[in-house]
């Protein structure tokens, strides 16, 4: 399975030095980790999962509050020819969605209180955007929330992959990742839709092409 548990114990460092990391951390405001944070710092003991390269930041920052943190880089492991089990009459991949989905959504039994998804819905196969957001379902405790950002337009060439780093403050970190290409702009439609099943959706309106959103399981 793609990822490690970190269960309350520092990690050492820098996010800077983590292969797939590279350039300066630009700080960004999030009201969406601004909201997410007062339950963070409120409740101590939480499952948290956190999607994307590995950041130590990440882990120092949440195993410091007295929670869990597991990750998972989905969109890496999705960049994998594993996964790709043919082609269809159009030429196009076909993707074995129940292997992807099985190796990096089962959690050996755990749930978890709140998912940061950041932007990785953007940059996932088609295919596998919807059973993503079934297996996180599928894998959350009731009541727990998951945060995503969606970019409001398609430009891939604007849109570089980005890490997103959790800070104290009502800012995160934004830092340049592993290459990967923007493959869709969702609009708010497109994400109810999504996320129809789940018990709620709040969203964030933000100035620089980012939206972001807090969905509740």
């Amino acid at each position: 399975m793609l990822g490690k548990l970190f269960d309350r114990q520092p990690a050492s460092g820098t996010a800077s030095a983590t292969p797939g990391l590279s350039g300066p951390r630009i700080p960004r405001h999030s009201g969406g980790w601004s909201a997410l944070r007062k339950r963070l710092t409120a409740e101590p003991g939480l499952r948290v999962l956190d999607v994307g390269t590995t950041s130590p930041a990440n882990i120092n920052y949440l195993t410091s509050l007295g929670h869990s943190v597991y990750m998972a880089d989905l969109i890496e492991d999705a960049a994998s020819e594993e996964w790709i089990s043919g082609q269809d009459e159009d030429g196009k991949p076909v993707w074995d969605v129940e292997g992807f989905t099985r190796q990096n959504l089962l959690f050996s039994g755990r749930t978890f209180d709140i998912v940061l998804l950041w932007t990785t819905l953007d940059y996932l196969p088609e295919a596998l955007v919807a059973p993503v957001v079934q297996g996180l379902y599928s894998c959350m405790a009731p009541g727990g929330q998951l945060l995503a950002l969606f970019h409001t337009k398609l430009n891939a060439e604007s849109a570089p992959h980005q890490r997103f780093h959790a800070t104290p403050t009502d800012n995160v970190e934004v830092q340049q990742a592993r290459a990967a290409t923007q493959q869709r702009a969702l609009t708010n439609r497109n994400i109810e839709k999504l996320f129809s099943e789940w018990s709620g959706l709040k969203q964030f309106l933000a100035k620089d092409g980012v939206s972001e959103a807090i969905i509740v399981r």
